[in-house]
């Protein structure tokens, strides 16, 4: 498992490593945070070359959260430490209110969460879906955001097939 998890952040770190152009349409916020006066502080961590993760701090920034930023050459163990399934691994691991976010889930189903307080462990876009935030290319794949527990259930949290 420890290996299959070296392999995959190790290919994702190659896929990050090339700049990606800034953040443009995420940039509306529809969903409001769950207490404007006191935005929640979002913990992320990525590699230090990566130009993916950076623009999707950016985009977390717009959506007014408090983002910390920990750059680090492996965020497998971080992975690991919060049980996160292997299916559900993208490029960098966040934390925010006890609940992981991994890869480049949009900042208002972040925000859903938060309000909603679902029984979960948390959110991923997994791997690297071009049109998601911080992944603006041009292209616009379809990609859903699946929530997971800690025995490994997953589900359909939102799908964004037709955006």
């Amino acid at each position: 498992m420890r290996r299959l998890l070296a392999l995959f952040s190790l290919a994702l770190l190659v896929a990050c490593s090339n700049p990606q152009p800034a953040a443009t349409g995420w940039d509306k916020a529809a969903e409001s945070l769950p207490d404007p006066k006191n935005p929640p502080t979002i913990t992320v961590y990525h590699s230090p070359s990566c130009g993916c993760c950076k623009d999707w701090l950016v985009h977390l920034e717009k959506h007014k959260f408090t983002v910390i930023s920990k750059p680090m050459d492996d965020v497998t163990p971080i992975k690991q430490q919060y049980g996160l399934p292997a299916a559900m691994g993208s490029c960098h691991t966040a934390v925010v209110d006890g609940y992981v976010i991994e890869g480049h889930v949009p900042a208002d189903d972040i925000k859903r969460l938060l309000k909603t307080r679902p029984d979960i462990a948390g959110l991923s876009v997994p791997a690297m879906p071009h049109g998601t935030p911080g992944m603006e290319t041009g292209r616009k794949d379809p990609f859903q955001v699946i929530s997971f527990d800690k025995q490994g259930n997953t589900a359909v949290f939102n799908d964004y097939q037709s955006y």
